[in-house]
C-alpha cells in the first residue's frame, strides 16, 4: 500500500479542515513547498494536493505553488479542488500534475467526466467521491467542497463509470476527515468487496501508523493522511520504517 501525504492549500497557506467545514480551519504554515520537500526527504514519492479555494469557488488559486512543488520534489503528484472544466485539467497537467482528482463534476456532469477518462486515460484521472454515511448506513456523495449533499450513493456513482475505464477512486468519509477518530474500515471493506479490481485511495481519520496498517490489511491501494503527519502523531522514524516495509 502506498501512503500519500496530503497538503491542503487555502489563501496561500497549508491548512486542515475539520469534517470538511471551511469555518473550522487549522492553519499550519505558509510554505507548502518546504513541507513537500520535507515529505520527499522522509521517503514519500506520492503527494496529494487540494486547492481548497478552488473546491469552494471552482477557480483554481494555487497553480504556481503546485508547479513549484512538482518541479522541486519529483513526486507522483495528484491535484484536486474545483476541477470543473477541461481547461482546469490541462492547466494542472501543464503545471506538473501527474493525475487530476475530479469530484463534484462526476455527479453533476457524468458524461463530461466519462469523456475525460477516454481523452486523458484512466491513469491520469482520479474519481474523488466524498461521502457522508446516513442513518441507514448508506454512503451519500457530497459535492462543491463537501458543502452540498447529493441524492447519489457511492455505489450508484461508481456504477455510472464502470464502462468508462475507471481505475482510481479516492474515497473520503467526510465526518472522519481531520477528526483523528480512525478510518472507516467498514466502508472501505465494503468498497473492496464490491469492486476488487479498482484502486482505492482511502482518506479520512488516520491517527497513526496502526491505522495505516489496518488499511493495508484491507488491501487498499493507497492511504491518504494529512493531519496525523502535521500534528506529529506519525513520527518520521515510524513513517520511514513503514515505507521500508512496503
Amino acid at each position: 500500500m502506498i501512503v500519500i501525504p496530503a497538503i491542503d492549500l487555502k489563501d496561500g497557506h497549508y491548512v486542515r479542515l475539520y469534517q470538511g467545514d471551511f469555518e473550522r480551519e487549522t492553519r499550519y504554515g505558509d510554505d507548502p513547498v518546504e513541507l513537500a520537500l520535507r515529505y520527499r526527504s522522509i521517503g514519500f514519492d506520492h503527494l496529494h494536493v487540494v486547492d481548497l479555494d478552488g473546491a469552494l469557488t471552482g477557480e483554481q488559486q494555487h497553480r504556481t505553488v503546485v508547479s513549484k512543488i512538482a518541479h522541486a520534489a519529483g513526486f507522483v503528484l495528484q491535484v484536486g479542488g474545483g476541477i470543473r472544466s477541461r481547461d482546469s485539467i490541462t492547466g494542472w497537467f501543464d503545471a506538473g500534475a501527474s493525475r487530476c482528482v475530479v469530484g463534484s463534476l462526476a455527479i453533476t456532469e457524468p458524461h463530461t467526466v466519462a469523456g475525460w477518462f477516454q481523452e486523458f486515460g484512466a491513469e491520469r484521472v482520479v474519481l474523488a467521491l466524498d461521502v457522508r454515511v446516513n442513518g441507514e448506513g448508506v454512503p451519500i456523495v457530497a459535492t462543491h467542497g463537501w458543502t452540498r449533499p447529493s441524492d447519489v450513493t457511492l455505489w450508484e456513482c461508481i456504477e455510472r463509470y464502470r464502462g468508462s475505464g475507471l481505475r482510481h477512486v479516492l474515497c473520503t468519509d467526510i465526518d472522519l476527515d481531520g477528526a483523528l477518530n480512525g478510518p472507516n474500515g467498514h466502508l472501505y471493506a465494503e468498497f473492496l468487496r464490491r469492486y476488487p479490481d479498482l484502486k482505492l485511495q482511502a482518506s479520512g481519520g488516520v491517527r497513526d501508523v496502526r491505522d495505516l496498517e489496518q488499511l493495508r490489511a484491507l488491501r487498499c491501494t493507497a492511504a491518504i493522511t494529512g493531519r496525523a503527519l502535521l500534528d506529529g502523531r506519525i513520527t518520521d522514524e515510524e513513517m520511514s520504517s513503514f515505507l521500508r516495509n512496503e
